[in-house]
């Protein structure tokens, strides 16, 4: 009985837990978030969210209890908003002062949206807050000055990245007192110039990112190498910025980086060995697109955690043994077991051999393009089993690749051995283990037969096998796997066949085929009906084939296309006029072909983009449409060689693309996600240039041309035609053009070419030609000018076969003289004899006879004078 009342004790205890337990949960669950956070969080949705993206939080009854809206986290304890994320939430508008008032805040992420604005000072009344994110905001975000951030003693996180913070120019003291900052994001923030201080200093720093920001030597190392003067930074980020001189030796005393990234700087002089042999723990090293020169040091053998290596892209590095003896006996023995990704491309490493990468067993990438490696590939690289990215292409490699070098390679994902001497054996019955989404391997031998072994991959994406001997039919199969690529490029083979057999295939109504080049092949027969399968084209290119017919209207359907290329066919009939549906292109080549009819004039208001438009050696007729004014875009056209007649229209004046400086490059991108691949295709056209048919690619946006030559052009030359100004080309020639040279012919000081011969140009040429300085090709002959060739250091420097056919132009660089200059060299005078030895003798015969005339008759007039007077 005596322990009944302790028993009782425990009960009543446990009751009263319980009670209270309940109690507050039910008080808890009914009160929900503080009123005065909710609020605040309504009002800063209020004044960002407009796509309503935030459809959890508002007023309703079951929306009561901010705790349980999206990206927000209350503590469990006493209900206040402990964190914010809403990031990538396509927000815009502007940050209100209302999240000041979430003052238990420690974590706010408004990263990756559309925001703007001046950033709200109440920021600083976050004084728990232990990160911030506001980065990536499309730059509509400014700060003026970062003081606020010193109210904000617990801050561990900070991005600011793509935050304007062009007038803060006292940043770098802000961050300087914060102790405890661990991370610092501010990439792309324009900052300004660095002012030193040395005051508090923070030594905390872990990770550091000024990427995309402008930065001088000058103007970083300083604080930087006073900020970090003991170890603590990991990473480290100064890529993309104006740094210039050599790789600061200081850098060596960051011994604990394990992400050194400096690339795209202005970087010069040799890699330094003392730096880098102080810094082995490096992971992930970047030095790419810099201006560095001279060999890897042998001190890289002693980064053992070395696991990314880019030294690419115009780094001009040579190895002084050929980078076969570096490689294999110092660099790549010791960090063999490590690195996975090694980017060595673009510089001019040579070889007579490839190096042996056997022991690479953890590489996952390896690039060694543009370079200068030759000898063979080595049946060693199928020893490499992780590897998902080889690119070797843009080297001197040569000989035979078969199944044991690559069929192996089962993580094989993007294979580029392009712009080698390889010759492929593979026998029909050897099948790969991988499955590759891009394979590159353009001029390698792969013919003469299709490469059957093509046919097993299910996943390609992108496929160009250009210039590889192929002289067969393109295989049915291959039409098959359209529906998966984005990118096929069979040119410059001997394929034959027609490709209209591809509309029978029935599986291609989802293709998404953008880039398709069959261009200089064997290719016969008419053009596909069957457009609709491939909506998605922005490039077609099937110029140099012997397709025959005419255009399918159907290819109206392809409103994505921005290049067009059928040139060198045998095409005939009118332009379907279903193809001024396709209003995004930009280069349309034509030329070379039978195709009639008048040049249709909704291509001036329906092609509006286009900047180049080719249509010559055709058999076109009719007179030029001023609806062609309406091209302000245009920066080459070529109508030439057609049978059009009438008058050259005087509206060329609105092609306004002529008039302007600056140009346009016509380059597609193309991104292809989760890969981290970017392809970017730079479009190409044949220009018919002093006389010769040229390819031109990223040169193409430097030529303003227009050529009107081979038709039946009557009428005078327009003088709008000279208010384009930057034309570098204009060939009016072998036309029945009459009239006047355009007085105001100087205004063009761009023109590198000018050929207004076989004409019936009349009058005198204008003296401000003479005002082109750089005019290199000038023909004017075969028309009826007259009068005297204007005197300048330009036009006397032509051969006198411009002016040919001209026979009423007279003056150098034509051996007849002008009347005038035969006044002014004594020809009736005696005043300007000449130098020369047999005229010497003329003139001294001259000077004889007239003489003797006018001694004789003075004295007939002294006679007769004598006779009259007597």
């Amino acid at each position: 009985m005596s322990g009944r009342p302790f028993q009782h004790l425990i009960a009543f205890s446990l009751l009263l837990i319980c009670f209270i337990a309940c109690w507050t949960v039910g008080d808890h669950a009914e009160v929900g978030c503080i009123e005065r956070e909710r609020e605040a969080l309504l009002q800063f949705k209020g004044g960002v969210d407009v796509f309503g993206m935030l459809s959890s939080w508002g007023n309703g009854e079951d929306k009561r209890d901010c705790c349980k809206w999206e990206g927000v986290e209350c503590n469990n304890q006493m209900g206040h908003v402990i964190m914010l994320d809403v990031s990538d939430q396509f927000l815009g508008g502007k940050i209100g002062p209302s999240l000041g008032e979430l003052q238990h805040l420690k974590h706010l992420n408004l990263s990756y949206n559309d925001l703007k604005g001046i950033l709200p000072p109440q920021l600083g009344n976050l004084s728990n807050l232990q990160s911030l994110d506001l980065g990536h905001n499309y730059q509509h975000i400014t700060c003026e000055n970062l003081d606020w951030l010193s109210s904000l003693p617990l801050l561990r996180q900070l991005d600011l990245s793509w935050v304007n913070l062009s007038k803060a120019i006292h940043w770098s003291q802000a961050i300087n007192k914060m102790p405890f900052l661990t991370e610092l994001h501010l990439s792309e923030s324009q900052l300004p110039t660095i002012s030193i201080s040395h005051n508090n200093s923070s030594k905390s720093l872990v990770v550091l990112d000024l990427s995309r920001n402008g930065l001088t030597s000058s103007s970083i190392y300083p604080w930087l190498f006073n900020l970090f003067s003991t170890n603590s930074l990991v990473h480290l980020d100064l890529s993309n910025n104006n740094l210039n001189g050599s790789i600061p030796d200081a850098l060596g005393n960051m011994t604990t980086l394990a992400y050194l990234d400096l690339s795209s700087n202005q970087l010069r002089g040799e890699i330094p060995k003392v730096t880098f042999n102080n810094i082995s723990c490096l992971v992930d090293l970047y030095l790419s697109r810099n201006q560095l020169h001279g060999t890897i040091p042998d001190t890289f053998a002693n980064m053992f955690s070395l696991e990314s290596l880019d030294l690419s892209l115009e780094i001009n590095l040579k190895s002084s043994n050929n980078l076969i003896g570096l490689v294999e006996k110092d660099f790549l023995a010791c960090s063999n077991n490590t690195l996975e990704a090694l980017d060595l491309s673009h510089n001019q490493f040579k070889g007579t051999s490839f190096p042996n990468l056997s022991g690479f067993s953890q590489l996952i990438e390896l690039n060694l393009g543009f370079n200068q490696l030759n000898g063979t590939l080595p049946e060693s690289i199928g020893q490499l089993h992780q590897l998902e990215v080889l690119d070797i292409h843009s080297n001197s490699l040569q000989g035979m690749v078969s199944a044991n070098h690559l069929f192996g390679l089962s993580k094989l994902m993007n294979l580029d051995l392009s712009f080698n001497s390889l010759t492929f054996n593979i026998s029909l019955d050897q099948v790969p283990l991988f499955q590759v989404s891009f394979i590159k391997l353009a001029s390698c031998k792969l013919g003469p037969r299709f490469p059957h072994w093509l046919h097993t991959q299910k996943s390609l994406m992108e496929l160009d096998i250009s210039a590889s001997g192929i002289s067969d039919v393109i295989p049915n199969w291959l039409w098959n796997s359209i529906q998966d690529l984005g990118w096929l490029n069979v040119s410059n083979n001997h394929i034959s066949g027609l490709i209209s057999l591809s509309c029978k295939i029935t599986n291609q109504s989802s293709s998404v085929l953008s880039y398709l080049d069959l261009s200089s092949n064997r290719l016969s027969g008419e053009l596909p009906q069957c457009w609709d399968h491939w909506k998605d084209l922005i490039v077609l290119n099937l110029a140099n084939n012997n397709f025959s017919g005419k255009i399918k209207k159907s290819i109206g359907l392809l409103q994505g296309m921005k290049t067009l290329h059928l040139r060198n066919n045998n095409l005939n009939g009118a332009l379907p006029s279903s193809l001024k549906n396709c209003r995004d292109l930009h280069l349309v080549d034509l030329g070379k072909n039978k195709l009639s009819g008048r040049i249709p004039s909704w291509i001036g208001g329906s092609l509006s983009n286009l900047i180049v438009l080719n249509l010559r050696s055709n058999e076109f007729n009719g007179s030029i449409s001023s609806n062609l004014c309406r091209l302000r875009k245009i920066q080459m056209l070529d109508l030439s060689s057609n049978n059009l007649s009438g008058t050259i229209p005087k509206c060329l004046k609105n092609l306004t693309a002529m008039a302007q400086k600056g140009s346009s490059i016509i380059t597609y991108d193309r991104i292809y996600y989760g890969f981290f691949r970017f392809v970017s295709y730079v479009d190409n056209t044949l220009v018919q240039w002093k006389g010769k048919e040229l390819e031109y690619k990223k040169t193409l946006r430097f030529i303003k041309s227009i050529d009107f030559s081979s038709n039946k052009l009557i009428g005078e030359i327009p003088i709008e035609v000279t208010d384009l100004v930057e034309l570098v080309s204009l060939n009016l020639s072998r036309n029945n053009l009459i009239g006047p040279i355009p007085p105001t012919i100087g205004q063009l000081k761009s023109l590198d070419f000018l050929d207004m011969s076989q004409n019936q140009l009349s009058g005198g040429i204008p003296s401000s030609l003479a005002q082109i300085a750089g005019l290199s090709v000038l023909d004017l002959s075969n028309n009826t000018l007259s009068g005297k060739i204007p005197s300048s250091t330009q036009l006397q420097s032509f051969n006198a076969s411009t002016f040919k056919g001209n026979y009423g132009l007279c003056g150098p660089p034509l051996s007849k003289r002008c009347p005038e200059d035969k006044d002014k060299s004594g020809e009736f005078s005696f005043t300007g004899l000449s130098s020369n030895k047999d005229d010497i003798q003329d003139d001294a015969n001259n000077i004889w006879f007239y003489g003797n005339i006018v001694l004789w008759i003075h004295c007939w007039i002294l006679g007769s004078l004598w006779h009259f007077t007597t």
